[in-house]
């Protein structure tokens, strides 16, 4: 190795980039010259990769970069751990720090002897100073205050975070399982062509009658303020607000106070929506946003009730600047579009002098986006009171997106904190052997630090505020993410660290004030250590069934991991029916997406599919001739009615695991099997997340109708039993949800 790479792999490592990694075929992949150079260009350290000279100066302007400030911008300990704070002052000079907490208490840090040199900083010797943080300080957001001998006073961010999560411990003592669903595909004869937050609170009751605990619905992010708007839930235009394409219109009070006339208008809005509800092809989110958003301008029009004036009032107090910037960028989108040059502007950003010129010349439509976030608040309040009151232990799990798209609200509001020349993606792996792009932006880990992590802050609150349960998709981007130079291939990536004892203790505080369970998508490339942080820190993993091998064959369910939700299957994997008819293994050769020989690929997933039922049938939950009869039929040739007896199998095996929560894909309930995501494809490949949900005859299955499908009740009620041996699900089917 050229003294020249030493330094700058040395250089990547202290910015916290990875100059290898290991990827799914165990084996080390190094990371070239330009992709490191450019993800340092992009972290604000730019060097050529072969100037010894000034890779060496970089390297020292980072080791020196905590000297030039007397506190660090945020410093994040966990609870019980007595942990130090170092403080830079003038060599020589006192200094006295104490810790402001939030409740207005001040408490004083104890120095410790520190007997580091002091360094030359511009011409002035700055000495270090060692402070201890008290052990019992509470958790919560605090401040650190230091106050020099010279009378400079300076304060920093204090978090104090839980050393571990505690609100799963119950389900380690009687454990829980619930459904998982893709809301806007499941539907319900009121809907107006795709599944809203009344489907998902009636979806929470049946669920419920048959002993359920939670239903984890998509990510319901806010995407483009109107029309067309992005299908994929996973990329969001924010992660913090939501989606009211999701709203069910006729909840509102004010539709119940438009006039006849008013209302027979929004009425037949409804039923054109409607009449798709009975259809199996591609769903038409631009048509059903299109027609809310025509009925919601209406709504807006009502004069409100000084009890709901009042309630909306304190909802944009709570919000604060990000729901105003939330929404001054929606009406901004609507009357500007997404390409007008006047966005390059840089008096266009938030708080500028354009921007707020807009802000008041938009005041009506800014209002109305905002006021919208105040409806999807109160609508998701009430579906998870009704899960809740229907006997749900955790009621709604919300699913938290990566990131969001980089053309964007996000990346309007947020982007001095995030990196707008990458891109966050994944290298290559057994199932994506191109690597993937996930077109988002990823977070600077230092403007992170520098701002208190306010903006990550923020994002969970509103995700946690009605949830008993978040599943964090793809958590190892706590960890470290893989940043791609935009516009190249996710092949020439570099993973980029974060701060995860910040990461996972923000996300533990906030999920503990909110009393919810936080499930973490730890699958794919990571470092073996990951899993047993995460369990260490009372959050739980994720497994998939096809996903535990050991040497080529299923792991024992009993093996599983205690601390996580076990599944069948995922969102990017098929539905188990089309797993076993190997339809996944058709749409990949058809897209091209195969880079192998197809035939060895069929051979590896055939030899993979006999293993897990030979398992299956030896735990005996499967006959054998069900195993040999799903073995020799294939795609349409296979019986329904077999490969129904093979889905209730599977997941009975799965659940003799120890797992704390189990999951359940509606999509198994009714013998879906058709994907509702191919990674690795646009949407000219494949309808990616507009697949609506229907039974193994391709026949649309609304909600209404779920308990008329055969393997609903089946399938939940088998599961449960594993679960709960003895102990039969209260079955209340009079309950529901109250009228509005």
């Amino acid at each position: 190795m050229t003294e020249a790479r030493d330094l700058l792999q040395r250089l990547a490592h202290a910015y916290g980039v990875q100059p290898s990694y290991r990827g799914h075929d165990g084996h080390e992949h190094p990371v070239s010259d330009h992709t490191l150079t450019t993800v340092l260009a992009a972290l604000g350290c730019t060097v050529e990769p072969d100037g010894t000279a000034g890779l060496e100066a970089a390297l020292e302007r980072r080791r020196l970069a905590p000297w030039r400030r007397v506190l660090p911008h945020t410093t994040v300990t966990h609870e019980g751990s007595g942990s130090s704070v170092q403080v830079h002052v003038p060599h020589g000079s006192s200094v006295t720090v104490v810790a402001l907490l939030e409740s207005g208490e001040a408490r004083p840090l104890e120095q410790l002897e520190d007997f580091t040199d002091p360094q030359d900083i511009d011409g002035e010797l700055i000495g270090q100073a060692t402070f201890r943080l008290p052990r019992d300080l509470p958790v919560g957001w605090h401040r650190l205050g230091a106050r020099v001998e010279d009378g400079n006073e300076v304060e920093a961010a204090l978090v104090v975070t839980p050393e571990r999560l505690t609100t799963a411990d119950p389900y380690r003592h009687r454990r829980g399982w619930g459904l998982s669903v893709q809301l806007y595909s499941a539907r319900s004869s009121a809907s107006w062509g795709l599944g809203d937050l009344r489907d998902l609170a009636e979806l929470a009751v049946q669920t419920a009658e048959h002993g359920g605990d939670y239903v984890l619905s998509n990510p319901l992010h806010a995407t483009a303020p109107e029309p067309p708007v992005v299908s994929s839930p996973y990329s969001p235009s924010t992660r913090r607000f939501i989606n009211p394409m999701y709203l069910r219109i006729e909840d509102l009070a004010e539709y119940a106070a438009l006039d006849p006339r008013a209302r027979r208008e929004v009425d037949a809005l409804a039923a054109a929506r409607q009449a798709d509800n009975a259809t199996a092809e591609s769903l038409d989110r631009n048509a059903t946003t299109a027609a809310k958003l025509t009925a919601l301008r209406r709504l807006h029009q009502v004069t409100p009730t000084p009890e709901r004036a009042r309630a909306y009032r304190t909802y944009r107090e709570q919000e604060g600047q990000g729901l105003e910037d939330f929404a001054l960028w929606c009406a901004l989108r609507s009357a500007c579009g997404a390409t007008d040059p006047a966005w390059r502007d840089p008096e266009l950003t938030p708080g500028g002098r354009l921007a707020e010129r807009y802000r008041h010349d938009l005041a009506e439509d800014v209002d109305f986006h905002r006021w919208m976030q105040w409806l999807c608040d109160t609508q998701l309040a009430t579906a998870q009171q009704t899960a809740r009151e229907a006997g749900m232990r955790l009621g709604l799990m919300q699913d938290l997106a990566v990131g969001a798209d980089r053309n964007n609200a996000d990346a309007w509001m947020l982007q001095d904190q995030l990196v707008a020349s990458m891109s966050v993606g994944a290298p290559p792996d057994m199932y994506n052997q191109r690597g993937q792009d996930w077109s988002q932006s990823p977070w600077h880990p230092e403007r992170l630090v520098e701002t208190g992590y306010r903006a990550y802050r923020d994002m969970l609150r509103s995700v946690l505020r009605h949830a008993g349960g978040i599943r964090v998709d793809h958590i190892l981007g706590l960890f470290r993410l893989w940043w791609i130079p935009v516009s190249q291939s996710p092949t020439e990536g570099a993973y980029v660290t974060y701060d995860h004892e910040a990461m996972i203790g923000i996300l533990a505080l906030e999920a503990e004030r909110a009393g919810a369970v936080v499930v973490g998508e730890d699958l794919g490339t990571f470092e073996p250590w990951v899993q047993d942080y995460l369990a260490h820190r009372g959050l739980l993993g994720t497994s998939i069934l096809w996903f535990e091998q050991e040497a080529g064959r299923p792991r024992p369910p009993q093996d599983y991991r205690v601390q996580c939700l076990s599944s069948v299957n995922t969102h990017d994997l098929p539905p188990t029916a089309g797993y076993l008819a190997g339809t996944h293994l058709d749409l990949r050769e058809r897209l091209e997406l195969v880079t192998g020989d197809p035939h060895a690929e069929r051979d590896r997933a055939g030899a993979e599919r006999r293993a897990f039922l030979q398992a299956v049938v030896e735990a005996g939950f499967l006959s054998a001739e069900a195993a040999s009869a799903l073995a020799l039929g294939s795609g349409g040739s296979l019986d329904p009615a077999v490969v129904a007896d093979v889905v209730v199998a599977l997941h009975r095996f799965l659940a003799q695991a120890p797992s704390m929560l189990h999951g359940i894909a509606l999509v198994d309930a009714v013998g879906e099997r058709r994907i509702q995501n191919q990674p690795g494809t646009q949407q000219h490949e494949y309808p990616n997340w507009e697949i609506p949900l229907a039974d193994a005859t391709g026949r649309a299955v609304l909600i209404d109708d779920l308990d008329a499908v055969p393997g609903f009740a089946r399938l939940l009620d088998a599961v449960h039993h594993e679960l709960n041996p003895g102990s039969p699900p209260d079955r209340q089917p009079g309950r529901g949800i109250p009228a509005r």
